[in-house]
């Protein structure tokens, strides 16, 4: 649920105005979609208040019978649809990103009519919405008398100038009347150039202020929206969880295929020829020792290959010097075999857990990968601290610039691993460089092990 005028918003904010914020904002989009907000907010409020008060006391009223139940949950019902519309109408016209709030589910997946109007007396998110309801109309007086009154009252006293030779005209008066009593003539008119041109200056200083009234008021209905018709924050960290669970899941599930392929492609093909070799030597051994011994020789060679990228694949599973000696000689290690120069520099007070030091190591390892084959750089450093609760890395290369997370690249995958944890990953890689990656990471000791 994209948010096109905050994106629209924050692009204006980027391109420098030569006119004043100040003198720009009574004319901008903004200012007029959120006074049509709170002129709107009057008569849906009107509405939801008088359903929700009289459906609600209606339903209280008859609980004595089982008639009361569905009338309050016909209420619920009804002021969630409400939220829906709020919702709807706070996107569009106050450029807010907010999320659905959770549905209605019974208890143990039932399923039919009581066990779900049960789920829903019993919802916090539908009373809330119901809360809304009977809020809603007080703060929507509020808004919607203050909003009109300055508005009308700024621009009705800036364009009097404008439509001042109307009054003696039309209705028989030397001006507009401030004060007094007509009836007796004792009224006071604004009928002079200096008071006109008073009058037309205060008007412009109301019209001036009117957008910052306004934007003030929005946001207290971005608090009222946000804090009753959102999601409550438990729903939020469940579905994140959820999200980040099944990033987990799908990580894993690709180092499975990646370490399967590895095998197969790699050490059991050349065990399988060197079983072959064996073999044949074995065969050849009477006849022709000294063909048979060149064919041992060379599968001794393959055997210490095998060995060799046996010893590879464990170290991309989990590298020994790393749950022996650390993140500090681990990375060490990792720098020297780059292609590229590494400094590595780490300053830790004491291990974190083994799975924030597993993590943080591939971090590095895959963006030490990405430097070696995309970056063209000459040097590279990587620098790891800890931040009060955060284990912070940072990677810094001088190649050419230009990465990014977006378009599903190795860096996306690699932010979504980091967020599974409740990580973070920013890239700043302008283009021509150089390249600066910070990843965050919570901070658990090795108690946790």
């Amino acid at each position: 649920m994209a948010m096109d005028y905050g994106r629209a918003e924050t692009r204006d904010a980027r391109r420098p105005h030569r006119v004043p914020a100040v003198l720009r904002a009574p004319l901008e989009a903004r200012t007029w979609r959120e006074f049509l907000h709170h002129l709107l907010s009057l008569p849906i409020a009107v509405v939801a208040f008088s359903f929700a008060v009289t459906m609600t006391t209606a339903g209280v009223g008859m609980l004595i019978t089982f008639v009361g139940v569905p009338v309050l949950a016909a209420a619920l019902v009804g002021v969630r649809a409400l939220g829906a519309i709020e919702r709807a109408r706070a996107r569009l016209l106050l450029g807010m990103e907010i999320s659905e709030p959770e549905p209605v589910r019974a208890r143990n997946g039932r399923r039919g009519l009581l066990p779900w109007t049960g789920a829903l007396l019993k919802s916090g998110v539908s009373w809330r919405h119901m809360l809304y309801a009977v809020l809603l109309l007080p703060w929507a007086i509020a808004t919607f008398t203050v909003s009109l009154v300055t508005w009308s009252v700024g621009w009705m006293l800036f364009l009097y100038p404008a439509y001042s030779w109307m009054y003696p005209e039309w209705w028989g008066q030397p001006g507009m009347q401030l004060g007094g009593d007509s009836e007796h003539g004792a009224g006071i008119y604004v009928d002079n150039p200096f008071e006109i041109g008073v009058t037309c200056g205060v008007g412009l200083l109301v019209v001036l202020a009117t957008p910052w009234v306004i934007r003030g008021l929005a946001y207290g209905d971005r608090l009222l929206v946000a804090g009753l018709l959102g999601p409550s924050r438990l729903a939020e960290r469940v579905w994140e969880l959820e999200e980040d669970r099944g990033v987990v899941v799908d990580t894993a599930a690709a180092d499975l295929r990646r370490i399967e392929r590895d095998l197969h492609d790699g050490a059991q093909a050349r065990l399988v020829a060197l079983a072959m070799d064996l073999g044949l030597a074995k065969e050849k051994l009477e006849e022709d020792p000294e063909a048979a011994a060149r064919m041992v020789d060379e599968a001794h060679g393959e055997v210490k290959l095998a060995l060799q990228e046996l010893r590879d694949l464990a170290r991309g599973i989990h590298p020994a010097i790393l749950t022996d000696r650390g993140l500090g000689p681990a990375l060490s290690a990792l720098a020297a075999r780059c292609t590229v120069p590494v400094q590595a520099d780490v300053d830790l007070p004491a291990r974190p857990a083994a799975a924030i030091e597993g993590i943080a190591y591939f971090t590095v390892s895959e963006l030490l990968q990405n430097i070696s084959k995309h970056s063209e750089a000459r040097s590279a450093r990587v620098d790891v601290w800890r931040s009060a609760d955060r284990l912070m890395l940072q990677v810094w290369d001088d190649g050419k610039g230009g990465a990014s997370t977006a378009g599903g690249s190795g860096l996306a995958g690699l932010a979504e691993r980091l967020g599974s944890v409740d990580g973070l990953l920013v890239v700043l890689s302008p283009e021509g460089g150089p390249t600066t990656v910070t990843a965050e990471l919570p901070w658990r000791g090795s108690d946790f092990r």
